[in-house]
Order: structure tokens, then C-alpha cells, then sequence
């Protein structure tokens, strides 16, 4: 049995699995041991782990865990994964990019790919039937668009995103909010007709904080989870034990 852990700049996210099954699921502000303990008194057979961390290598915490199981990786770009990586600078590769396409291939083996993660970012990665992580693009996620354009003009107001939008706003702030979301689905649907203009059969995952905001907007998604890096984590641990 597997622990993932992955460390966000605001959470860390934590799940046991047996296999490719996701057994438990748990978000925190802060590292916490003490659920690990209780997961490891309900799963006796939790044998390996591996930690993620966009804030950098969790020294302390990795030397605490190291007592809790017998096998324990932490996630760098030392690490082997079921992908080949053409990356030209993988060492600025995000991490979260790449394991969210190791989970994408996990679920759909051998298949052409495109994995797009709506976070703080938004990201559109692409993996081939031949297991191969070619790159991708990265661009403003919604909320980093809504802050733009408040800090650049000072008139604007900074708004959130809203289910309510229409195609033409008849004020200002329903221009922006209208301007911001359409553009943003407009960019991802595009980028989707693109691409399947030359790899017609790829299939589409959607992951990242606000996937289940703009999933019902779009068209051609084959898969939707904001789990994806934690199947990905589970897979990359899976190929290392092996």
C-alpha cells in the first residue's frame, strides 16, 4: 500500500492506495503526522510513500516520515517515471505537470494524451501513445486574469469568477467577468481543435482547482479529476518499487 503526499503553496494533500485504487483522501493546511499514524493503524500493510512539494525539498518532515515507512521517495528530477521525458530544460519542468501526465497515462496507457491543469497557471501538456512527454504551453489561470487586469488599470475592479456570464456584459463588471471566462474556454477549445487536427483520437484530462468550474463549459473532455497528480504520484511510486 501507498502514501502520496503532495505540498501545495496553501495545502497539502494526502492519500492512501492499494494498487491504482484510491482508498482515502485528506486535505490539510499543515504536515500532519498524526493522520499518517492513524492510517497506518487501519492499513498495517502502508510499506511505501512519496512526497511532492512546489515549496521545495520538506527536509524536517521527510526525516519524520523516514521512521514511518520502509520505502520513501521524495519527488525531484532524479526520479524515474514511466515517461520519457524530451523536455529541452526538465529541470524547470514543473513537477505537478509532469505527475499529472503520469496519472493521465496510468488511466490511458498507449494513448495520445493532452492534459490540461486549471490551477494558478493554466497548463496543456501532451503525451504520446509512445509513452513520451513532448511538452506544452503554459498560461494565466481565471483568478491570476482577474487580478490582471485590476492591477494594471486602476479603474477596474478585482472580481472572481462567477457561473453567471453572458457573451456581451452590460456593465463593467459583468465585461470583465464575461471577457476573462469566455477567453479562457475560448483559448481551451481552440487549443483542443488544434491539436485534434493532427492527433484526432488523443483524449482530453482536466485537472487543477478550478477544473469542475469550466468542465461543463467545455467540449471533448474525456476526464476529469482534481486527483490527477495524486494518481500520477501513485503511479511514479508503483515503478519505482517495481
Amino acid at each position: 500500500m501507498n502514501l502520496i503526499i503532495d505540498i501545495g503553496n496553501t495545502q497539502t494533500k494526502y492519500a492512501i492506495f492499494n494498487g491504482k485504487e484510491m482508498l482515502e483522501f485528506c486535505e490539510s493546511h499543515i504536515s500532519d503526522l498524526d493522520l499518517i499514524k492513524v492510517w497506518q493503524e487501519k492499513y498495517p500493510d502502508l510499506d511505501a510513500a512519496i512526497v511532492s512539494s512546489v515549496q521545495g525539498r520538506p527536509d524536517a518532515f521527510l526525516k519524520s516520515l523516514e521512521s514511518e515507512v520502509d520505502n520513501l521517495i521524495f519527488f525531484d528530477q532524479n526520479t524515474l517515471t514511466p515517461l520519457e521525458n524530451l523536455y529541452e530544460s526538465k529541470e524547470t519542468l514543473g513537477y505537478d505537470r509532469l505527475a499529472a501526465c503520469v496519472g493521465a497515462n496510468a488511466l490511458s496507457p498507449n494513448a495520445n494524451l493532452l492534459v490540461i491543469d486549471a490551477g494558478t497557471a493554466i497548463t496543456f501538456d501532451f503525451v504520446s501513445a509512445e509513452n513520451q512527454y513532448l511538452g506544452g504551453t503554459i498560461s494565466p489561470g481565471l483568478a491570476m486574469r482577474f487580478k490582471a487586469l485590476h492591477t494594471f488599470t486602476k479603474k477596474l475592479p478585482l472580481l472572481e469568477k462567477s457561473e453567471t456570464y453572458a457573451l456581451l456584459g452590460k456593465n463593467t463588471s459583468q465585461a470583465i467577468i464575461s471577457g476573462v471566462q469566455n477567453s479562457l474556454l475560448f483559448e481551451i477549445d481552440s487549443y483542443i481543435n488544434q491539436l485534434k487536427q493532427k492527433h484526432s483520437e488523443a483524449k482530453i484530462f482536466l485537472t487543477g482547482g478550478d477544473s469542475e468550474f469550466i468542465h461543463s463549459k467545455l467540449k471533448h473532455v474525456t476526464f476529469c479529476d482534481r486527483s490527477l497528480l495524486l494518481y500520477g504520484l501513485n503511479a511514479i511510486l508503483n515503478y519505482n518499487k517495481s
